[in-house]
């Protein structure tokens, strides 16, 4: 196990209501990840990871962790999962982010998580607590649902069934859960197929939302390790990416227009929300307030 020397864990972030979650906070325990996906934009230069395939876990975490939420006044969203995947493989024996998410029930906080591992299940009672008290909620990052074509893309993750299966048992606990339908790869898994299947899977396991981006990011060093892997997978794939991209930094689905009206068309049928502001109407953090007497 390798460690990296920290001097802070929770990073002030200012929400963004639109676009993305809304978290008062980001924190990553772990640096780079093992699970081998080979469109992580987390791999690109500007982010200053070398091996980024090798998991490093930030020294005295969980000490610097509680040191933080001991100082915060405002009892705010934790976002956990920006970067690195808090539930690497690792995390089994380390039981980092367990304990960081023991810190957040015990300081009153709410916790906002992106994983594509099923062990976030192990937590669902600290989850579950913490739902009860503040907010809990689990984004699930699913690409695919076929297992076959995910093994290709991803290679060591829980396979998409079972994280279909996760947001089942998540919602089941009352946790809210939904999932994040991105990055879709162009020429790969950007079909109509794939979205009316993810409707399907999601509505089978009371996903409260799909959250989607019907293309993928290129640059610098992720550039060259995505080309290299869809050489190999997909062979002439890479040649039509140079030839509709060439060195652009977002290469959007040539059918997302199509594809967002499908999504947007079989999730309004289903009552599965599909717009990031409607998603962050589940952020709202219930006010628990005590009735004084007269006297």
């Amino acid at each position: 196990m390798k460690e990296i020397e920290a001097k802070t864990i929770l990073t002030k972030v200012k929400p963004s209501d639109e676009f993305w979650y809304h978290h008062d906070y980001n924190m990553n325990l772990y640096r780079g990840c093992s699970h081998g996906c080979i469109y992580c934009d987390s791999r690109s230069d500007c982010y200053h990871i070398e091996n980024f395939d090798e998991v490093a876990v930030k020294k005295d975490a969980l000490l610097l962790f509680e040191d933080e939420l001991k100082r915060k006044r405002n009892k705010g969203i934790i976002g956990m999962g920006a970067m690195s995947d808090p539930y690497n493989p690792l995390e089994k024996q380390l039981e980092v982010t367990r304990g960081a998410l023991l810190l957040i029930e015990k300081y009153g906080f709410s916790v906002s998580i992106a994983t594509k591992s099923h062990l976030v299940l192990r937590d669902i009672d600290v989850l579950e607590r913490i739902a009860k008290k503040s907010f809990a909620h689990v984004a699930i990052t699913i690409t695919t649902a076929d297992d076959e074509l995910q093994r290709r893309i991803e290679p060591r993750v829980s396979s998409s069934t079972i994280r279909f299966e996760t947001i089942k048992a998540l919602r089941k606990s009352g946790i809210h859960s939904g999932i994040l339908m991105m990055p879709i790869l162009p020429f790969i898994n950007d079909t109509l197929e794939n979205v009316d299947q993810m409707v399907k899977k999601a509505k089978e396991s009371n996903a409260e939302y799909i959250y989607p981006f019907f293309g993928v990011t290129l640059r610098n060093n992720q550039r060259d390790y995505f080309f290299e892997k869809i050489d190999l997978l997909f062979p002439g794939t890479k040649e039509r990416y140079i030839k509709t991209y060439k060195e652009r930094y977002v290469c959007e689905s040539t059918q997302s227009k199509q594809l967002y009206l499908a999504l947007n068309t079989l999730c309004s049928q289903e009552n599965i929300i599909t717009n990031m502001k409607q998603i962050n109407t589940l952020f709202k953090v219930p006010v628990s307030v005590e009735q004084m007497s007269l006297f």
